[in-house]
Formats: structure tokens, sequence, C-alpha cells
């Protein structure tokens, strides 16, 4: 059984909350009694919560249903606890696995809904659409005879439709760019995976980079496979980019820092009030136990992100780069109901190696824990590293002599503050313009663009195109003016944005990340260290 990680102290006792639960799952499930006198005033303390369902039953004066009075009191119970132990309905259970397991089931297709129709950006390798010889840029007019085109149809209808169970079929017709005639496809659903290495590249001659979005079943694989790939580009220095990485799988997390650390160093460990301290330590046979390693992280990197980042600073083994992260520390693990649903129960904290636990505070209530990240931006802390209240954390200290700090996130070794270079209030204006602009101008060039296979080359061919020119013109349209001095200030920045998102839409991530580089304040700081 994996176990994922969260935040949080634990206000009840967890064994009286798995007790109330199960409780409370059982009054489903078990026979009731009907000797209790119905006016009674006497009622068993230690199964409180089913007599009171049971009584709502039997004397409130509308009818009720147990089972929805069940699902509401169980979230209500676990807010008791921590903000992330939770309960997930039978019908969200599914959903909420699919980022964990690293696939799903479904056609396999990523589509943008800009324009009120499915347009395919791309579709995924080895899935059923492409098998078939679905395209980029072809749209999905009809599904299963239903018209989804001009119909405001969401996306998470969309997704509805052509998710299905595996072996299903979903017949669709797309509108092909030089066809007449729509062209019907018949497509069984198979079980497609969700990638949580978004890409791997060589962004210089010696230093590598692999961006991880997620810890999922699948990632160890993914990140060796881009290891691997890298290390034979002749790669002897890597940044491992875990910005915006809320976590998932710690066992993810740990078989990565297993390959940075040499034999019986400690990774992390947990323990619980009824859990025994738990090590995790490297096996020494790690693919990349010497040479110069970097963590980028920030206020979005927590749980898994934060236990790789904190096994690698507390060793001494690399620098981390980026702002202060999360601080998520507890580890849940998943509890499975017959009727589908399920919970997501805090049993533990994890440590770094020095011994520190870099849950943050949620004493003063959920609403003040989730609106820390916003209380951190108020007080200027992405700015500067000086705004962080360095006085309400527990100091550490590494092997090396480095202090870290516990109780509020990973501290980097080098800050980086939140780049706010060339924005402006036209900027502000047209940012949401800039993606559907990159959408509609590659769906128009498709032919002409997909004969470029590398993001250097197509970078090259749009610098041409006069794109900044087109935008503003197309900005205008939607009724954002031209405004020349602050055009100024932010068009360098929306022309790097514009040919981004565009080879995103002809090369996927392999075209995006080598161009948004020029952009990335962070990643350009951790290649600069790096050649230093």
């Amino acid at each position: 059984m994996n176990r994922n990680n969260s935040s949080r102290n634990i206000l009840l006792p967890l064994l009286l909350a798995a007790t109330l639960v199960i409780g409370i799952m059982l009054g489903l499930y078990l026979p009731r009694r009907t000797d209790i006198p119905k006016h009674s005033g006497i009622w068993s303390r230690n199964d409180k919560i089913n007599n009171i369902l049971n009584l709502i039953e039997s004397n409130y004066v509308d009818s009720v249903n147990h089972k929805d009075l069940v699902e509401a009191a169980i979230p209500a119970i676990l807010k008791k606890l921590d903000p992330h132990s939770v309960y997930i309905p039978a019908r969200d259970m599914a959903r909420a696995n699919e980022p964990l397991q690293g696939n799903f089931e479904g056609i396999g297709i990523s589509f943008n809904m800009a324009t009120d129709t499915i347009l395919v950006i791309s579709t995924i390798l080895g899935g059923p659409s492409e098998k078939l010889g679905l395209q980029a840029g072809d749209k999905i007019l009809y599904v299963n005879d239903s018209l989804v085109a001009g119909k405001g149809i969401s996306e998470e209808r969309v997704m509805g439709m052509l998710k299905g169970p595996r072996g299903t079929i979903v017949k669709v017709r797309i509108l092909r760019k030089g066809l007449k005639d729509l062209l019907p496809f018949d497509i069984t659903r198979d079980k497609i995976p969700l990638y949580s290495i978004d890409v791997s590249y060589m962004v210089n001659n010696t230093t590598g980079y692999i961006k991880i979005t997620s810890f999922a079943m699948t990632t160890f694989d993914e990140f060796m496979k881009g290891l691997t790939e890298l290390k034979a580009l002749g790669m002897k220095k890597l940044i491992i980019d875990l910005r915006g990485n809320s976590g998932g799988i710690m066992e993810a997390a740990i078989q990565i820092a297993d390959q940075f650390l040499k034999k019986d160093q400690l990774i992390v460990y947990t323990k619980g009030r009824t859990q025994p301290r738990s090590e995790a330590r490297a096996t020494g046979q790690g693919e990349f136990e010497t040479g110069d390693l970097v963590i980028l992280i920030d206020e979005g990197s927590a749980s898994a992100s934060e236990i790789l980042a904190g096994a690698i600073q507390d060793n001494d083994r690399g620098i981390i780069i980026g702002r202060r992260s999360f601080g998520k520390g507890l580890v849940q693990e998943p509890v499975q109901f017959t009727d589908g649903s399920g919970m997501r129960l805090t049993i533990a904290r994890y440590y770094t190696p020095t011994g520190r636990s870099i849950q943050k505070p949620y004493k003063d209530g959920f609403d003040e824990y989730y609106e820390d990240l916003n209380t951190r931006f108020s007080r200027h802390e992405f700015e500067n590293s000086d705004s962080i209240h360095f006085d309400k954390l527990l100091k550490f200290t590494t092997p090396g002599g480095k202090i870290v700090y516990g109780g509020g996130g990973i501290m980097p070794d080098k800050f980086v503050p939140y780049d706010t270079t060339g924005f402006s209030p036209y900027f502000l204006k047209v940012r949401p313009l800039i993606y559907q602009f990159a959408l509609n101008y590659a769906d128009r060039q498709r032919e002409s663009l997909n004969k470029f296979t590398e993001p250097k080359e197509l970078e090259k061919y749009l610098d041409k195109q006069g794109l900044l020119n087109q935008f503003i013109d197309f900005a205008a349209r939607k009724s954002v003016k031209p405004a020349p001095a602050e055009i100024k200030i932010s068009g360098a920045g929306i022309q790097i944005q514009l040919k981004a998102y565009i080879a995103r839409n002809i090369l996927d991530n392999k075209g995006f990340y080598p161009i948004w580089e020029q952009l990335d304040t962070t990643l350009k700081y951790a290649i600069e260290y790096l050649k230093n």
C-alpha cells in the first residue's frame, strides 16, 4: 500500500477518529437495533454518532437519507484532525487516484476548448487515438452522434464523454483541415499514461534538466529513463525542477533521492503516535552519486518534493535554489471502503535526515493554514528572503555545518525572488490572450510548422514572423488597445511567451521549455551557478 504525504498536527487521537469512521460505515451495512426505546434519553457513549444517526432516522420530523447523513458526518470528523486527512466519495475516487497511479482510461488526447470546439493539441504516444491516426489540429465535432461544437460544453463534461472503462468504444467525427467531409473514428478506450516528468533535456553541453511535476507510481521509471538519456548526451551536472510539484507518493521521492546518496545515508524517517520510527536509507547503488546537483523549489513545492529536497540538503549533497517551499510534512495512508469510497488518514509525520519536521503550523485553523501563501506574498517574502520570520523556525545543523530550518517548509540555500520584470498594465490585460493567440496561430500555420523537429530551429523561424505585431493587432480586436510605452517594457517577454506556447502546440513540452528558459530567472540562476 502506498503512502502519501500531507501536513498538520493531530488534534484528536487518530484511533478514536478511525473508530468513529468505522462505526459510521458499519451503520450502513449492519442491522440496526429495534429494541431501543424511541424516546429514551440514555444512549451509549461509545457509539454516540451512530446512535444519533439512528435517532434522526427514527424520529426526525421529515424523512432523511441515512447514507447522505453519513457522507456529511465523515468529512466533519476528519476536519477536526488536520487539513490533509480527507474523505473521498466513491464518485470521486477514480479521479483522485489517477495522478498517483500514473494513468487513466480514455482515448488518449490532449485537447483545448478555447474556440468552443474540441481541438486536438496532441495525441498521447501509443494511445488509441494515436494508433488510429488522429492528428494534432483535428477538431472533434461529434461524440457518439451528439454535436459538441459550438454548444458551450465545459471541459469537465468533455472529459466525462471521452473517458470511460477500458475496452468500451466512443464514436467521434472530426473535421480535418484540407478535407471536405468529416472523418469518423470508432476509438476503443484503453489505459492512458499520465506522465509526471514534463521534460528532460540538456540546457548546455554539460548540464541536464529534469522537470518533475508530481510523484506517482510511474515517476521513478520516467525519471531513470530521462537520467539515462541525459548521461548518454554527456551530462555531468544535473538540475531537478520541483517547482509547483505538490507531492504524491513518498516512495517515488525516496527512490529518486537514492540515486544521489552514498550507501546508508538517511533519506527520511517517519513516526507517529501508533507508528514506530521507520527509516529509508540509500542503497549505495545510485546512478548519480557524484556530480554537481541543484534542486529548484518554490512555494508550490510540497510533501514528496520536500522529502527529496530535504534529503539532498541535509546530506550536503547538492544546493537548493529558489524560494521557501509549502511546508507539508505529514504522511497519509489510503483506506478503501466497500462502497468504493475512501479516506486518506494522516498516520505519521516525516522528518528529514537532520531530524526536522518541515510541517508548517496550523493551530490557528484551516483558513489561516491555506491563506499562508497569501500572507507570505503580502509581507513580500517572494521578493526578499529577509521577510521570512526565521525567529519562529527551528534550527538544525547538517553534517557539513550548514544551518537549516524546520517547521515551515524547506529554505533554499540560494534565494531567487519572484520575477516581475516586464510586468506592465498592458501585459496584465493581454496575459489571458497569449495562449489563445498561440493556439490559433499554431492551428492556422500547422502545415508550415510541422516540418520543425527542434525547438531552436522552430524559434529561429518564428523570430522572422512578426509575432509581436500580429499579437498586438489580435489584442486590439479583443478590446485591449496598444500602449506603446508599456509594450516597450513587456514586448520582449510577450514575444518569448508566444514562441514558447506555439512550440508547445507543435513539439509538446520538449519545444516549450527550451524557449521558456529565457524567461525563467530561477533556472538561469541555477545554470550560472553550476558554471561557476
